[in-house]
């Protein structure tokens, strides 16, 4: 049984926004601190991005076989 995916990691943001690695943590660091323009969790020293969230404000559903690449 496969779970489905609900957080993105900041490595998957970089990917998707074609972003190098130090703006995708600059841009996910600030919307944990500002909780916007999408929520972000914060477990110990990492950061997660809840899928439909992030998916709302980029404007389009995220295939994950594409971040993959």
């Amino acid at each position: 049984m496969k779970t489905e995916k609900v957080v993105y990691t900041v490595a998957e943001i970089e990917k998707m926004l074609g972003i190098s690695k130090s703006k995708a943590y600059t841009l996910v660091h600030k919307a944990w601190k500002e909780g916007v323009p999408f929520r972000v969790i914060k477990v110990g020293e990492e950061y997660r991005i809840p899928k439909k969230q992030f998916e709302q404000w980029v404007g389009f559903e995220v295939d994950e076989k594409e971040i993959k690449r």
